[in-house]
């Protein structure tokens, strides 16, 4: 598997391969929810304010992807609050090749990143009804932050708040 920032040009193969891997969620929403989860997946978003798109590649496939927006940058098109530390988002795994560690290398990814540029911490938010995520970010360390949670719709769906603090066992 091979770890590296999203060329010029591959950004329409991210786009769908974030729908694909998120659609399995769509169940679990309203179709209003969904919408907008949607649109928040193909958005311009993290094409500004200097986020970074790293791809998973295998057998020459991307086959993963997540988004590294840097701090005191607004993460979000639906909320006005920054952290003053990066925020990982839209981490994304092609259904059929998970379970291969490419969500959590992806991650650590962002990790060591962070690190290098000398970040005391590295945040994320995730959804209730996305467990293997929730999972994935509690094994790595990730510590939940309930009074940064967010409810984007007004709708009872917690979007949940993790930060690492990227000083611990160093």
């Amino acid at each position: 598997m091979k770890i590296r920032e999203m060329k010029y040009g591959e950004i329409e193969t991210v786009r769908n391969l974030r729908l694909e891997s998120y659609q399995e969620y769509r169940q679990f929403v309203s179709k209003e929810h969904w919408e907008v989860l949607k649109n928040t997946l193909i958005s311009d978003n993290d094409l500004k304010n200097n986020a970074k798109i790293y791809t998973a590649e295998l057998d020459g496939q991307i086959v993963g992807s997540v988004v590294l927006f840097p701090p005191s940058i607004q993460a979000y098109d639906w909320n006005k609050n920054v952290q003053e530390y990066p925020e990982i988002r839209m981490l994304a795994v092609k259904p059929g090749t998970r379970g291969k560690g490419i969500g959590g290398a992806l991650v650590e990814h962002c990790v060591k990143v962070s690190k290098d540029e000398n970040n005391s911490h590295i945040g994320l938010h995730t959804a209730s009804f996305m467990k293997k995520a929730l999972a994935l970010y509690v094994s790595m360390g990730f510590e939940r932050v309930p009074e940064l949670d967010l409810e984007p719709m007004n709708d009872g769906i917690i979007v949940k708040a993790f930060i690492m603090d990227l000083n611990k066992n160093t």
